[in-house]
C-alpha cells in the first residue's frame, strides 16, 4: 500500500507558499522545508513491556534564505500568522547578516535552481498502525516466548520494533516537492550466563517496511541465540597482524567509518579530512567499488530530496580503488564549487544542515566465501559489528567485530574470539583488499552521529571482503 502524506503538512502547503511569495520580494531565494515525522517504539523483556512515541518524532518548518553575504534560517512549529511569521524571518536575516559582519565570516554565491515539482510515495506491505499495537506487542512476545525456550543459558531475550512514518515538503520559488514513506527497524538481544560469566549480542533488522519486518526477525532468532552460545565460550585473542575476512556488515562498517566521515565535504571546507588530498589516486586496490547515495539503494536512508531540496544520487565515491568524489551538502558545494550530490541532512528542522551519509556501501565482486576461507593459511572470519569510529582528518579507523571465527590451513576450526578489535590507516586497509564475493546486504539500523551529535538514518553494508588487518 501507498503511505499517504501528512495531513499537517497539505493543511499548510497553500500558506507556505504564500510565505515564499511575499519573502521573494524582498530575498533573492528563500525555501522552507516542512516535517511531520510520527513513529512509536515497541520493547517485550521478561520484566515486561513498554511502548513509547520514537526519539525520530518531529513536526515543523525551517525556513533558508539569502541575506546578502550568507544564508540564515528560522525555525518554527506553527504558521498562524503570515504576516507575523515573515517579520520574524526578517528580524532574524538582519540579526545574521550583523553577526556575519562582526564576525567577518565568508561570503556564500547565491543558489542557483531549476524548476522541479514531484511527489514521491513509499510502499510498505503492513501498515504498523493498521496492524495496531496490541498486534506488535503480542508477536513481539511470541519472539521472546520462543527464544528462552530454546537455551537453558539465556536470562532474558530483549525484543524490539519500531517505525517511522516520514512526510516532508519542500516549497521555494521554483521547487514544488513532497515526499512519504515508512521505515521500520528491530532488535534482538539475547542475555546468556554460564561459569564464565554474562555475555550479549544483538541482531537488528530494518528496511522501507512496514510490520512485515517481524516475520524477518522471527527467522532470525536462532541465529541470535547461537551467537550468544559462541561468546560465553569465546577466547581472547592473540594481537597482531592476519589475513582477515570481513562479513557484510564489518564491510559496512569499514565502508561508513573508512570512507563515509572522511569524504563529507563539508569537512573539505573546514579542511579536517585527508581524504581532499587523495582526490584521483588510488586509495585502495582495483577490486574496491563504493557507492553512497539516496537512490543508490532501497534502505532507510533513500529519499526523492534531501533535507535541502537536492535530489536523491548515486555517487560512485570509488571506481576501481581510485577516489573519484566525495559527498556534499549544497552549501559546502557551494563553497567549492562543486556539484551537491543531495547528502544535506537534519537531525530534525531545529538543527542545522551538515554532509551526511545516506546508503554507503562497497559494490559486490566474483570471489566466493569458501575460495576465501581456503585460501587463508591462519586468521579470522570477522562478524557482525558493536561500534567504529573514524579520525577524518588522519584516515585511522578503529572497528569492533562481535567475534572471529579462526582458519586454518584453509579451514574454519570452530575456535571462536571475542571482542575483535580492528585497527589501521585507511589506505592500507583498503589497498589490501585481495578478494571480494557477490552478495550485497545492507543495514540500517541504529544511528549515525557526527562529533557525538546531530544523528541522522544511515544504512551500511557490501560484501563479504578478504583483506589483511591488525588485530586486538
Amino acid at each position: 500500500m501507498n503511505v499517504q502524506i501528512s495531513s499537517f503538512l497539505q493543511d499548510h502547503r497553500v500558506k507556505l507558499k504564500e510565505l515564499v511569495s511575499l519573502l521573494s520580494k524582498e530575498f533573492k531565494y528563500i525555501s522552507i522545508l516542512g516535517c511531520d515525522s510520527s513513529g512509536t517504539r515497541y520493547q517485550m523483556m521478561k520484566t515486561g513491556s513498554s511502548i513509547n512515541e520514537s526519539s525520530w518524532a518531529e513536526r515543523g518548518f525551517v525556513c533558508r534564505i539569502y541575506n546578502g553575504r550568507g544564508y540564515s534560517e528560522y525555525s518554527f512549529s506553527q504558521l498562524k500568522d503570515i504576516e507575523e511569521t515573515a517579520a520574524a524571518i526578517r528580524q532574524s536575516a538582519e540579526e545574521a547578516v550583523i553577526l556575519s559582519k562582526s564576525l567577518n565570516q565568508v561570503e556564500y554565491p547565491l543558489i542557483e535552481e531549476e524548476k522541479w515539482s514531484e511527489s514521491f510515495r513509499g510502499t510498505v506491505k503492513n501498515s504498523p498502525v493498521q496492524t495496531g499495537s496490541e498486534t506488535i506487542i503480542n508477536q513481539l512476545k511470541a519472539r521472546m516466548d520462543e527464544g528462552l525456550k530454546m537455551a537453558d543459558f539465556l536470562v532474558d531475550l530483549r525484543v524490539i520494533y519500531e517505525y517511522v512514518h516520514i512526510s516532508k515538503i519542500f516549497i521555494s520559488s521554483n521547487k514544488d516537492l513532497d515526499q512519504s514513506y515508512i521505515w521500520s527497524q528491530g532488535y534482538m538481544f539475547p542475555i546468556g550466563k554460564n561459569e564464565k560469566g554474562i555475555k550479549y549480542t544483538h541482531k537488528s533488522f530494518s528496511g522501507m517496511k512496514g510490520t512485515e519486518l517481524l516475520d524477518e526477525m522471527q527467522d532470525a532468532l536462532k541465529d541470535a541465540i547461537d551467537e550468544v552460545e559462541d561468546l560465553l565460550n569465546s577466547e581472547r585473542l592473540v594481537p597482531g597482524e592476519y589475513d582477515i575476512i570481513c562479513n557484510p556488515a564489518m564491510s559496512g562498517l569499514i565502508a561508513h567509518e573508512a570512507f563515509g566521515h572522511g569524504v563529507e565535504m563539508d569537512m573539505f571546507v573546514k579542511k579536517r579530512a585527508m581524504a581532499a588530498d587523495y582526490m584521483n589516486k588510488a586509495v585502495a586496490s582495483e577490486k574496491v567499488n563504493m557507492h553512497d547515495g539516496a537512490a543508490a539503494a532501497d534502505q532507510v536512508s533513500s529519499y526523492l530530496f534531501d533535507d535541502e531540496g537536492m535530489g536523491g544520487a548515486n555517487s560512485k565515491i570509488i571506481d576501481k580503488g581510485v577516489l573519484k568524489m566525495g559527498i556534499s551538502d549544497l552549501l559546502s558545494a557551494l563553497k567549492l564549487g562543486t556539484k551537491p550530490t543531495g547528502n544535506g541532512k537534519r537531525q530534525s528542522f531545529e538543527r542545522k544542515t551538515y554532509t551526511r551519509m545516506t546508503n554507503t556501501f562497497f559494490s559486490p565482486g566474483t570471489d566466493s566465501l569458501d575460495d576465501m576461507i581456503s585460501s587463508i593459511d591462519r586468521g579470522y572470519l570477522l562478524e557482525n559489528f558493536s561500534s567504529g569510529m573514524e579520525d577524518p582528518k588522519n584516515w585511522g579507523i578503529q572497528c569492533v567485530a562481535v567475534k572471529g571465527r579462526e582458519i586454518v590451513n584453509g579451514k574454519l576450526t570452530g575456535r571462536i574470539v571475542s571482542p575483535v578489535f580492528l585497527t589501521g590507516f585507511v589506505p592500507d586497509l583498503l589497498k589490501s583488499i585481495s578478494m571480494v564475493s557477490p552478495d550485497l546486504e545492507l543495514s540500517g539500523s541504529g544511528a549515525c552521529g557526527k562529533g557525538y551529535k546531530e544523528f541522522v538514518k544511515t544504512s551500511t553494508g557490501g560484501p563479504y571482503l578478504k583483506t589483511k588487518g591488525k588485530l586486538a
